[in-house]
């Protein structure tokens, strides 16, 4: 097999034609296609249908993270637009704290029309019931692509989060070729959101409703839920000739201990929705990994790079021992939940360690997204999506859906 670094991205090409492409969601969602794949077999149903597509005990697992809006556009005393685009929080650097502050936070960000925003502060101001505030944004220097930004506002009266929900849009996808609606702020969500902090949805997880997890319930599908916050990054293109050139983004996921005790008693059930939950469940296996080889280090502070499944530098252990080192560690640091980063790139060559099955929408051509699913299904990767477009799927993150056994 090539190694994953030479390979040439032109090889994940197929033709994706404006008109499949979903601009927007059914209006019902569980009423989208399933195409079903298990062993080189292609059938198709409906979404609602998924529970008794599912293998007998499967495990589940969700990403419950809520989108934020966070595109800010800010107006300049010329009349230039400025849109700042927040993609994660520097200081304080958790999420939660970030969102709770209550005068000033920082914040990466991408900035629209940078050019027109040489120095000096943006301003404006965001009505927020009887009160008016104003909002600072402040540029700190850089020669990155992504920039550091201070937001300040007052009267302190209100949090960042808030300022948020009053000032931002919601960032659908680019290649939705609109901007954001009203609608758009409960259908790009899904329904089992929770924890804020992303700027793009678990797409695989908008096809469910409260009716489709009932009947989850009633098969006897376990459920279990993890977070990452997804990242402008998923939406990165590979513009380089070869997936040895392209670099992977940081993303950053939580996963309760309880999780972590359900899938070691889930051995061989794990179903991920969403390619997200596949990021962060594969990664798992290797920060338990790290753990043999490094007891004494602190998780929190590692990282699984984009090229460790692929370096054979730590030790080839059993995904049961991976989680239970975890256990081990949680226990030891007397801490409920694991946070930790990830790079993870899975693409063909990757041995899955945790993951028995996934959900996932139809990605886009030549993305580290196609990459993962070509990872799991083999070549047969090109039948799926071929039958996909034979038979009026739905494309990307409004359309229809898949699940790979």
């Amino acid at each position: 097999m090539t190694s994953p670094r030479q390979i040439r991205i032109a090889d994940y090409h197929y033709p994706l034609p404006d008109e499949r492409i979903a601009k927007y969601p059914l209006a019902r969602r569980d009423m989208s296609k399933l195409l079903l794949y298990k062993q080189g077999q292609i059938n198709e149903t409906h979404f609602y249908r998924l529970p008794e597509c599912l293998p007998e005990k499967s495990l589940l697992v969700f990403n419950n993270t809520r989108v934020i809006q966070a595109r800010l556009l800010f107006q300049k005393v010329t009349g230039a637009s400025i849109e700042i685009f927040c993609l994660e929080p520097v200081e304080p650097h958790d999420y939660l704290l970030a969102f709770q502050q209550t005068k000033q936070c920082t914040w990466k960000c991408l900035v629209g029309n940078l050019k027109k925003w040489k120095d000096g502060l943006l301003k404006q101001t965001v009505r927020m019931g009887n009160d008016i505030i104003t909002l600072t944004a402040k540029r700190m220097a850089t020669r990155e692509e992504v920039h550091r930004i201070v937001f300040s506002w007052e009267p302190v009266s209100c949090t960042f989060a808030d300022l948020l929900e009053a000032a931002g849009t919601l960032p659908i996808p680019p290649y939705l070729h609109r901007e954001a609606e009203a609608a758009d702020l409960s259908t790009y969500q899904t329904v089992y959101s929770k924890i804020k902090g992303s700027v793009a949805a678990p797409t695989a997880g908008l096809h469910f409703t409260p009716e489709t997890l009932s009947a989850l319930d009633d098969q006897g599908v376990e459920r279990e839920e993890i977070t990452l916050h997804v990242g402008a990054g998923t939406f990165k293109p590979v513009k380089t000739e070869t997936v040895g050139a392209h670099p992977m983004h940081t993303e950053w996921f939580t996963v309760q201990r309880h999780t972590i005790a359900r899938l070691l008693a889930s051995p061989g059930r794990v179903i991920a929705v969403g390619t997200t939950s596949v990021r962060t469940l594969e990664s798992l296996y290797y920060l338990g990994a790290m753990l043999v080889q490094h007891p004494d280090a602190s998780i929190e502070e590692g990282m699984v790079r984009q090229w460790t499944p692929y370096e054979k530098t730590l030790p080839d252990i059993s995904p049961s021992e991976a989680l239970q080192q975890i256990l081990t560690y949680l226990d030891r640091k007397q801490i409920p939940q694991l946070t930790a980063a990830t790079q993870i790139l899975i693409a063909p060559g990757y041995t899955f360690r945790l993951v028995n099955g996934m959900l996932t929408n139809f990605h886009q051509p030549q993305s580290t997204l196609l990459l993962l699913v070509a990872a799991f299904a083999g070549d047969d990767w090109k039948q799926i999506y071929d039958y996909a477009l034979k038979h009026d799927f739905r494309f990307l993150s409004y359309g229809d859906s898949s699940l790979l056994l």
